[in-house]
């Protein structure tokens, strides 16, 4: 198969230099390199990655939120018996 489509990239001289050392580490031409990665590159794997990484996220903070769901109902338990034993106290008060 005969290459000679082109496609102009562009990267940042750092981003150059890491492919050019990646392929160099692997024994291939830069061309032959990208076009490796390039095959070897599957969105859907990438999606679904992403997908796991939200869902661990999410779980995460659904624990986050349910610990401090616990916790705030717990200070208003504590409240509720507070101002139950100030009206106790009050009424006892206004009784004398």
């Amino acid at each position: 198969m005969a290459l000679t489509a082109r496609i102009p990239l562009q990267l940042a001289p750092g981003e150059k230099h890491a492919v050019a050392q990646r392929a160099k580490a692997v024994h291939m031409t830069v061309n032959e390199y990208v076009r490796s990665a390039l095959r070897a590159f599957d969105p859907e794997a990438l999606r679904e990655e992403h997908l796991d990484w939200l869902l661990r996220e999410l779980d995460a903070s659904a624990d986050r939120v349910e610990k401090r769901l616990d916790a705030t109902l717990a200070a208003c338990a504590a409240s509720r018996k507070r101002m139950a034993r100030n009206e106790s106290a009050h009424a006892r008060r206004l009784r004398r």
